[in-house]
């Protein structure tokens, strides 16, 4: 089974296309990263073209869910529903942060880990992992952390990592998420979704005041 692994959660968007066997092993067959123009239909078709595979053969897409850029993942999202409507695909949502953890494991960086994405408003995404060499384990699940409590962190000398954390905080490390290990991770998974279903994750409670009617003119 070939999966399309969709990562546009971050300025880095990527996506990566891998053969899912029976080994425990799934095969990069490609990957293609977004250049100065934005374009993610181009991009899929460069991926799909270097794996020398149609969208026919695409049997699951597995789109990184956030939390991050709300336009990308919402773009994401549109892609993978659209996908499901035309070919009849697989989708299944996975966190974000599920990724950069894998990702941190994969650079060697063990330990206890906090993954911080900027959610704007002077808060941010906090979520604690300790990871050790083929194994991440969530010690705090993700919440929304006032700004003041990730420069106690950056104080207090934990590691910080995760997109475009350094230009905050000086001595943490940038971490993008990587479509193919969002794809390595979808492998031999199950819990697919259908494409209504696929929901952006987004921690903040959402208000909205309902416009009054229109005034009737005399």
């Amino acid at each position: 089974m070939k999966i399309l692994a969709v990562e546009f959660s971050s300025q880095s968007r990527n996506v990566a296309v891998l053969e899912c066997g029976d080994s425990t092993s799934p095969a990069l067959l490609s990957r293609a990263v977004e250049g100065a123009v934005r374009r993610p239909l181009g991009l899929i078709s460069d991926a799909l073209s270097a794996a020398r595979c149609e969208r026919e053969d695409i049997g699951t897409i597995a789109i990184g869910l956030g939390p991050g850029s709300y336009t990308g993942i919402r773009g994401a999202i549109a892609l993978a529903q659209g996908w499901q409507l035309g070919r009849g695909v697989q989708l299944l949502g996975m966190s974000t942060v599920e990724c950069l953890a894998a990702q941190a494991a994969e650079e060697k960086i063990f330990g206890p880990v906090n993954i911080v994405i900027d959610a704007q408003r002077n808060e941010f995404y906090l979520a604690r992992y300790e990871i050790a060499p083929g194994q991440c384990r969530e010690v705090e699940p993700l919440r929304l952390a006032p700004i003041a409590e990730i420069e106690q962190l950056h104080v207090a000398g934990q590691r910080i990592l995760g997109p475009d954390v350094s230009q905050s905080f000086t001595n943490a490390r940038d971490v993008y998420p990587d479509s193919a290990i969002l794809g390595r991770l979808a492998c031999g998974r199950r819990d697919f979704v259908p494409g209504e279903k696929l929901e952006p994750i987004y921690l903040r409670e959402v208000f909205f005041i309902k416009a009054p009617p229109p005034r009737a003119r005399i």
